[in-house]
This record gives C-alpha cells, sequence and structure tokens, in this order.
C-alpha cells in the first residue's frame, strides 16, 4: 500500500501498513467496554472481516465484572523534573 508522487527532489513515497491485531484490539478496547462492537472496530481497522477478529478478542479475557477502567480518589501525584543548565561563562582573557 504505497503511493507515491513526483517532487522536484525526485519521487516520494509514504509506506501504509494496517495494525496488526494486537493493536486493532488494544485500540477497541480503549474506545468500548462491548465486546461485538470491539469486534466491528478492530475489523474495521485492519480492514479484514469481524469473524477473524471475534475469536481473539473472545479470547482476551474480556470479564464484566472485572472493573476496565480506575478513577484515582484523592490528590494525584505529580512528576516534576528540575533540570540543571549551566551558563555560559566568559572566556579568560590572558
Amino acid at each position: 500500500m504505497t503511493k507515491a508522487w513526483k517532487t522536484k527532489y525526485g519521487p516520494r513515497r509514504v509506506r501504509r501498513d494496517p495494525p496488526t491485531l494486537d493493536e486493532a484490539i488494544f485500540a477497541a478496547q480503549g474506545l468500548t467496554d462491548d465486546p461485538q462492537q470491539q469486534v466491528e472496530i478492530a475489523a474495521s481497522l485492519m480492514g479484514v472481516p469481524p469473524e477473524s477478529v471475534k475469536t481473539e478478542i473472545m479470547k482476551s479475557g474480556y470479564n464484566r465484572a472485572r472493573p476496565t477502567r480506575l478513577i484515582s480518589s484523592g490528590a494525584a501525584r505529580r512528576t516534576v523534573v528540575v533540570e540543571h543548565r549551566v551558563g555560559r561563562r566568559p572566556a579568560r582573557m590572558s
């Protein structure tokens, strides 16, 4: 799946690869909790029929009793990054 076009520097191409099965399932699980909708989303991302994705989604261990999102209560910890920059030192005149 490459598309080429001409520029003044010569032909240019961009390679476009569909997502792998694991990537498509991960994206679909992030969008919805319903397994049937996950199958449809993953299949449309990959461009394959839903039947080929359905078995893998069902194997992924969907459990309705397990919480899928965790909302933190209380104050969230913040990460602070401190960088020390060395200033320019004037050159010594000897």
